[in-house]
């Protein structure tokens, strides 16, 4: 029985996976294509965010744990990311 609801799960994240890959495409198109810089931070930001998605989605695909630790190190640096870019918009804001 635990097998397959291992398996039933197993494919239903390897199927979730395949499905992120378009709202990664197009947030990808977005941070290139975005109007304004603050366009492309929020796109940066949910790159990210779908980045540790697929990262956590993969552990339960592959059965190994290491895919945690990466997803938490983008976690980190997409947090850290997004505090230093919007510092940056609200210092751009008040020179102009």
């Amino acid at each position: 029985m635990i097998a397959l609801l291992d398996g039933i799960l197993s494919t239903f994240a390897a199927i979730m996976i395949a499905v992120l890959m378009v709202p990664l495409l197009l947030a990808a198109v977005r941070m290139v294509t975005g109007p304004g810089y603050a366009d492309r931070f929020i796109a940066l930001d949910m790159l990210t965010g779908i980045a540790v998605a697929i990262a956590a989605l993969t552990m339960i695909v592959t059965g190994r744990r290491e895919f945690l630790d990466v997803a938490f190190g983008i976690a980190l640096i997409g947090f850290l990311a997004t505090c230093s870019l919007s510092a940056l918009i609200e210092k751009k804001k008040e020179d102009v």
